[in-house]
């Protein structure tokens, strides 16, 4: 529940602001593949995340789902 300021150089600089807050429940979990519905006050409905191999291991594509 921190919002406030990262200094630079720490691990996660720069300002940090809770922007939505809910709960989420997890449908698939895969290595490059993730399904959950998120229950948001602002956010709401399925999403997936795509690991995006051509952008290295560390970039994911994220999709709303019906």
């Amino acid at each position: 529940k921190f919002e406030g300021m990262i200094p630079e150089g720490q691990y996660g600089a720069g300002t940090v602001k809770i922007w939505d807050k809910g709960f989420y429940e997890t449908i698939y979990w895969k290595e490059n593949k993730i399904e959950f519905i998120v229950k948001g006050e602002k956010m709401k409905g399925r999403y997936v995340l795509v690991k995006f191999k051509k952008a290295g291991e560390k970039n994911w594509l994220l999709f709303k789902g019906n």
